[in-house]
């Protein structure tokens, strides 16, 4: 049984109320009658903490997955088995974890996490739903005597237990009966041949059974089972490229993937384009023929406002692009806007590039990938990706610190791209180093001498009491500042700038949703005046909230009444005929209604900006720093097919260089032979032969899984397109212009650049921080740590015999504290010897046995004299 968050939370809830309903009998029963009012017995801290926590601390709460669109979509259709009520990872036997009859149609065999995880993470099949029991369903069609019907019935796998069901490719005749005399068909796990009259149901589709990541793999059934499960793993962990390419072979689901991510832009209503830019779209609503508007205060035109350079969760680039020109018409629906990985409405992962299978010099070597200088230069696999820095100012015991442009000893030329407060100024390019935002923190009293004080006391001079603590850009960041967030609180010490700059935003929101209100108002006396003016009133109408009489009886309605009495009066209005009294009481319902939204909009906003920001105990402001790096492909960078064929970028050749076909056009990626048999995932040729032939013929091809291209078939393509029937062809060796000895499979292959970049990784130490007790450099990129040298290092140099380097690793390289400071003096001054002194590890092994009370001493062997004496000296920590 699937329980989905509402469920979850649900008993959560739950908890909390008991806890709360405990509290308030505590309280009943101990306090005075008199004193029993609602805000002293009811406190609904127990509740809001129980939902918190559940959203913070519950193991099934995650933060989503935002690389990409396919991404988002698979985490949300994720069904776990781990966390509260569930397995845990060590206890899990390999039955649970193992795919099972019942899962045809309703869990992916294929999608579930390679390592601990695997199968206990899955993902939801194509079709499969959660009826309100909690069970997973999937649709069959029903068949009877042998005849398919229309009708679509979703089974849950208990139902499903009685029934014989054939599969979605049995041949079906024009009157829909099966055309052959036995059908293969499915029944409780087994796969018996029956007659047509035999079988009760048919599957909706070959791909039903599995997931919406494995259904974008074009050929999925000529691929073995583990590398598709790497394949469709890998398709999540794609990077939005700049300029986005959908694939020329694809599998017809990449559209229905893109629209449903919700990262698309699509149109509410029909409409015609008015007005486009990169930020926003205006589309004016049309209606078909005598088509009722349902609202009519709704604003003819809809305004669609753009995402622009916005960071996700992984640091991966949110943009949306728009797809539609000015005068376009545009159904309910379409896509007006490309998001982050999607081309024109389709998902779009990776690039098509010209691939060649085959070894080069060793380049290739065990998945390794040889890439064309080209697709660096042309930035086809180039990425932005936005990182952010914060820094809080806090009130410490010293005093409040400070975010300032005045920073002692940082010279003018390191504060240029900043403001007057101190903070980076938005489209600065910025590199390690440089400041982000100055910030000062105080320093603690330091006793002056006599004349320090007396000039202090003639100068008042007061910079030396802070210290600078600036936010500055870390090592391996270069890219440009894209926004910038500042956060404060708006309590006591606002100064006069801001408090008018907060005037100033609050009246500009007040005109805005003034001029909605107007618009509403003057709609509303538009279509009612022409039916109202001149109407008498039969009762008079007081308004309540001034007691004043506003309407009078039999008096006639004119233009003033209906623009500035109160909705409530007017719904109170009555007229002689009633069809005009109808359509009045529901217009001003509709409006008032409007009205009240915009109001309830207008109140939370502005109540947002005079509250200010919330912000953390002891925190004053907050800045947050967003700052853009655009990545090129690079030596070290993982890329991947479709089909689980992942691999290393080993060299970017010069294009010159690369190998060529007889036409005289380079190849853009080699690829490993040796990569495909052991592997036996066969549907990368296969789309390779047939993305070559598609874009031979300029078009694009969709193969859906288990119901895709045939061998014929991209043989008939190769032909039609004027290409080797083979898919092979003779390649030319770019540096030397001769021939290979063999013919190469050459072809389009839709790659992909991965989120795991060199960039992110690479890491380099000078002199850092350092281990409180073992004195021992950090580990870690994050921690700038070192590079850890272990046992089996060890060994390989002591294999060597290099006692000096080892000497050095263990001291002076390590936790020789006394050691690498001299060695430091030595390098600077140009010194070649350094002794190496005693390791801090062997101190604190020295310690741990003094307080075990063994008495550590150090033996100095005296060989002045001629006699063999032995001093003792006491060991020192």
């Amino acid at each position: 049984r699937v329980r989905a968050v509402g469920e979850l939370l649900a008993n959560q809830v739950r908890i909390g109320l008991v806890r709360m309903e405990r509290t308030v009998r505590e309280r009943m029963n101990f306090q005075e009658e008199d004193q029993l009012t609602p805000q002293n017995l009811v406190n609904p801290k127990p509740v809001s903490a129980v939902i918190k926590d559940f959203f913070g601390r519950s193991q099934l709460s995650h933060f989503m997955d935002q690389i990409n669109p396919l991404a988002e979509l698979t985490h949300k259709r994720r069904l776990s088995a781990l966390g509260p009520g569930g397995l845990s990872r060590d206890r899990a036997g390999f039955e649970v974890r193992d795919v099972h009859a019942t899962h045809y149609g309703r869990i992916c065999p294929i999608e579930t996490p390679e390592g601990p995880n695997i199968g206990l993470m899955a993902s939801l099949s194509t079709y499969a739903r959660i009826n309100e029991y909690g069970f997973l369903e999937t649709p069959y069609l029903k068949a009877e005597g042998g005849r398919v019907s229309d009708s679509i019935e979703m089974l849950s796998a208990y139902d499903e237990d009685n029934y014989i069901i054939a599969q979605a490719n049995a041949e079906l005749d024009k009157r829909r009966r099966f055309a052959s005399e036995t059908v293969l068909a499915r029944h409780r796990g087994d796969f018996p041949a029956v007659e047509p009259a035999a079988v009760d149901y048919m599957d909706v589709s070959p791909k039903q059974l599995v997931s919406v990541a494995a259904a974008l793999i074009p050929f999925l059934e000529h691929d073995d089972a583990n590398r598709a499960l790497m394949g469709s793993n890998m398709q999540r962990q794609a990077v939005p490229l700049l300029s986005t390419e959908s694939p020329v072979v694809g599998t017809g689901l990449e559209a229905v993937t893109a629209k449903n991510a919700g990262t698309v832009v699509k149109a509410e209503r029909d409409g015609i384009v008015e007005y486009v830019d990169s930020e926003v779209i205006r589309v004016r609503h049309v209606k078909k023929g005598r088509e009722q508007d349902e609202n009519p205060f709704r604003a003819e035109e809809d305004e669609y406002k753009l995402k622009k350079f916005i960071r996700s969760n992984q640091n991966t680039c949110i943009n949306q692009k728009p797809i539609v020109n000015k005068g376009d018409k545009v159904k309910a629906g379409d896509i007006i806007a490309d998001g982050p990985a999607t081309a024109g409405g389709e998902l779009a992962l990776g690039r098509n590039v010209l691939v060649a299978f085959v070894p080069w010099e060793g380049y290739n070597f065990e998945d390794a990938i040889l890439l064309s200088e080209d697709l660096v230069k042309g930035d086809v696999f180039t990425s932005i990706h936005i990182q952010v820095f914060d820094l809080e100012a806090r009130d410490t015991k010293l005093g409040p610190e400070e975010i300032t442009r005045d920073i002692p000893n940082v010279g003018e030329d390191a504060l240029k791209n900043l403001d007057e407060s101190g903070i980076v100024r938005v489209g600065a390019k910025v590199k390690h180093g440089d400041i982000l935002v100055g910030k000062v923190t105080p320093k603690g009293e330091t006793e002056l001498a006599p004349e320090e004080k007396l000039l202090r006391a003639i100068f008042g001079e007061k910079a030396e009491d802070v210290r600078d603590a600036s936010l500055t850009v870390p090592p391996g960041v270069e890219g440009v500042v894209v926004d910038v967030k500042v956060s404060s609180r708006r309590d006591k010490g606002t100064d006069g700038g801001s408090k008018s700059a907060l005037t100033a935003q609050v009246n500009k929101i007040k005109r805005e949703y003034q001029d909605k209100i107007d618009a509403i108002r003057e709609t509303f006396v538009n279509l009612v005046k022409d039916d109202l003016i001149g109407m008498k009133i039969l009762e008079d109408v007081v308004d309540h909230k001034t007691d004043e009489l506003v309407l009078e009886k039999n008096k006639r309605v004119k233009v003033s009444h209906l623009e500035k009495a109160d909705y409530g009066v007017l719904a109170r209005m009555r007229v002689e005929d009633k069809r005009i009294q109808q359509k009045l009481t529901r217009l001003v319902n509709m409006a008032a209604m409007e009205e009240a939204k915009l109001v309830a909009f207008r109140d939370s906003e502005l109540d947002m900006l005079r509250k200010g920001d919330e912000l953390p105990p002891g925190v004053i402001k907050q800045v947050k720093v967003y700052v853009a790096t655009k990545r090129r492909m690079s030596v070290g960078d993982k890329m991947a097919g479709r089909h689980g064929n992942k691999g290393v970028v080993a060299k970017i050749m010069p294009v010159e260089d690369m190998p060529y076909l007889p036409d005289g056009s380079p190849v853009q990626i080699i690829l490993n032979p040796l990569g495909v048999p052991s592997r036996m995932n066969v549907g990368q040729i296969l789309e390779t032969h047939l993305g070559w032939a598609a874009q031979a013929l300029g078009m694009k091809v969709a193969t859906p899984v288990f119901n895709g291209a045939k061998e014929e078939d991209i043989r008939a393509y190769l032909k039609k397109a004027g290409l080797p029937e083979s898919g092979k062809i003779r390649l030319r060796d770019g540096r030397t212009g001769r021939e290979f000895d063999q013919d190469v499979t050459v072809g389009a292959i839709y790659m992909m650049k991965l989120n795991h970049l060199v960039d992110d990784k690479i890491h380099a130490r000078a002199i850092g921080p350092y281990s409180l007790v073992t004195q021992q450099p950090l580990g870690g990129k994050a921690q700038f740590g070192g590079q850890r040298f272990g046992e089996m290092e060890v060994w390989a140099l002591q294999a060597y015999g290099s006692a000096y380097t080892l000497q050095e690793l263990l001291t002076i390289k390590s936790d020789d504290i006394q050691g690498r400071t001299k060695a430091y003096e030595a390098i600077v001054k140009g010194d070649k010897d350094v002794e190496p002194g005693r390791p801090e590890s062997f101190n604190v092994l020295v310690r741990e046995m003094q307080s075990l009370c063994l008495d550590m001493t150090k033996l100095l062997r005296v060989e002045n004299t001629g006699e063999d004496d032995e001093e003792e000296e006491p060991l020192e920590g």
